[in-house]
């Protein structure tokens, strides 16, 4: 029990010292140190979300061209796939196979 206040003394002592010996001038300049930095935050922080803003601008337009070469390959598929089905049936109707009919001619 005796550690526990000898302890207990030790530490009221130092922080009585840093009281008395926080000035008033200390405390100023304390509190001049945290605007500071709390500005320097605050301005790194904007900067930061501006830096997000742009990759994430970036990125969107990277995604937006990839998807529109995916749209142009499916596009160029499925009309490549559609020739070549028209190209089928045109064959089975000149040779006469059942069910087989002519494709119409496009406009």
């Amino acid at each position: 029990m005796s550690i526990r206040i000898a302890t207990l003394a030790a530490t009221a002592a130092a922080l009585s010292l840093g009281l008395v010996a926080c000035t008033p001038a200390d405390q100023n300049q304390a509190e001049a140190n945290t605007e500071a930095a709390a500005d320097n935050a605050a301005d790194a922080a904007a900067t930061a979300g501006t830096q997000i803003q742009e990759g994430a601008a970036a990125a969107g337009e990277v995604i937006e061209g990839g998807a529109m070469k995916a749209a142009q390959a499916v596009e160029s598929g499925a009309g490549n796939v559609a020739d070549h089905l028209e190209a089928n049936q045109a064959e089975a109707a000149a040779e006469g196979r059942p069910g087989a009919t002519a494709p119409t001619p496009q406009q």
